[in-house]
């Protein structure tokens, strides 16, 4: 059975027999992760249709600080509580707190700050589920596997983000909008027996115990609280993936403003027509292109040509849009660098992540994940409005800034790629976080 599985999966990457339980289970888990996620994403989004843009802002400033706090509390968590069970116990937590929240809406006649404290809960799962699943696929598949297969199991996000909504618009017409919590709780609670199972795994099948430093390190990784942080401020390396990351949320917010703004002149419906397409035409995309190309791009012409790739398209792509700002152009650069991204560069970053020791994997990579994005999210904002409302500057003036910054981006691609390149021929654990600082 796993034979012919696996020539069948050789069809969208280079894939050998042992390999074959654990990338499926692997596929399977984001799958569902990023199904619940979107199930639950349109009940937050609905809830801002009626704050102000105050309140809104005020709630990204709340999820900004709740993801500082809540990856420090994690930090300490893992210098304290065993890999093994760590995983498990966070996706069991957000399950859990998908009921009591749903308990909420039928127990409270106030519901205002239950919506409010919900909307910053359903932003922070948002990066921290994701962050920790792709912290576990870099402890679960050696470096070499993880460029051929990541691209693949990344593949699986896309294929939630389409079953999510679509099972959401489904029941929700019969059961309502507060039993999509208890929906959502149901798929994390998946979670939890699929990452025991890639444990085991790891050991049966990809023979990875290497990865994990020794056996007392697998059980306990110590250190402290904030030693993400420490480890972050400390390594070069790090340094580099966390602007990487943030010159990524330059471009998206670039981007988005620009949409938001030219989309200005439609009514409701006509964005919603639109946004909604973009939304299937970039799922789509992602899906195709995640399983059977992004491995075997990454496997060809390497690391620092992978991570490049889609910030020179977004290079080209802002300067069209400088010399041609209207919404056809700016809609298919927003698809071209959200398909490039789950496609091609999040799969590429992770890979990154398998060079680097557990504590780091478990601690300061949740630094850039969530912290350093929403970071990004907020002064990439400001900057924005900045160079619009304080300096004046139209769309097409702002889109030549923006290709400086994704040449920019791209650049750091091939830094890192080439940081990476420079390990593979030591696979010790760790070895990069000790020596590019």
């Amino acid at each position: 059975m796993s034979h012919s599985l696996q020539r069948v999966l050789s069809r969208a990457c280079d894939i050998e027999a042992n390999e074959v339980r654990a990338t499926l289970a692997s596929f399977v888990l984001v799958l569902i992760l990023m199904g619940s996620y979107y199930i639950l994403r349109p009940v937050r989004d609905a809830m801002a249709s009626d704050w102000t843009d105050a309140e809104v802002s005020w709630l990204w400033t709340f999820t900004f600080i709740c993801s500082t706090l809540a990856v420090s509390l994690y930090g300490a968590a893992v210098a304290r509580v065993s890999v093994r069970r760590l995983v498990p116990s966070v996706y069991g937590l957000f399950a859990a707190s998908f009921i009591l929240f749903y308990l909420g809406t039928q127990t409270l006649a106030d519901q205002v700050l239950l919506d409010k404290s919900f909307y910053v809960w359903i932003s922070l799962f948002s990066l921290f589920h994701i962050s920790v699943f792709w912290s576990f696929m870099a402890d679960t598949f050696a470096r070499q596997q993880a460029t051929r297969l990541f691209g693949f199991i990344g593949a699986g996000a896309s294929i939630g983000a389409i079953g999510g909504p679509a099972l959401a618009a489904l029941l929700v017409g019969d059961i309502g909008t507060d039993r999509l919590l208890l929906v959502a709780a149901g798929l994390v609670a998946l979670a939890p027996p699929l990452v025991i199972w890639l444990q085991l795994l790891k050991r049966s099948d990809l023979n990875n115990e290497s990865i994990s430093a020794d056996p007392v390190a697998f059980d306990n990784i110590g250190g402290g609280a904030l030693a993400g942080f420490s480890e972050f401020l400390q390594s070069r390396y790090l340094l580099v993936i966390g602007l990487f990351l943030f010159l990524y949320t330059s471009i998206g917010s670039f981007v988005y403003f620009g949409q938001k703004n030219l989309l200005e002149v439609y009514d409701i419906e006509t964005r919603s027509q639109i946004l909604a397409g973009m939304d299937l035409a970039v799922n789509i995309f992602t899906v195709m292109v995640g399983a059977f190309a992004t491995g075997r791009i990454a496997t060809r012409f390497g690391l620092p040509f992978t991570l490049a790739s889609v910030p020179v398209l977004m290079v080209a792509g802002m300067l069209v849009l400088a010399t041609m700002p209207v919404v056809a152009v700016v809609v298919a650069v927003q698809v071209i660098r959200r398909m490039g991204t789950y496609a091609v560069s999040r799969p590429a970053r992770e890979m990154l992540f398998t060079a680097v020791d557990r504590e780091t994997r478990f601690k300061a990579k949740p630094v850039i994940d969530i912290v350093i994005y929403r970071g990004g999210d907020m002064l990439n904002a400001w900057a924005f409005t900045a160079l619009t409302q304080g300096l004046g500057l139209g769309l097409a003036a702002v889109a030549l800034v923006g290709a400086g910054v994704a040449a920019l981006w791209a650049t750091t691609g091939v830094y890192l790629g080439r940081q990476f390149n420079a390990m593979q021929t030591d696979e010790r654990p760790g070895i990069l976080a000790a020596e590019v600082k």
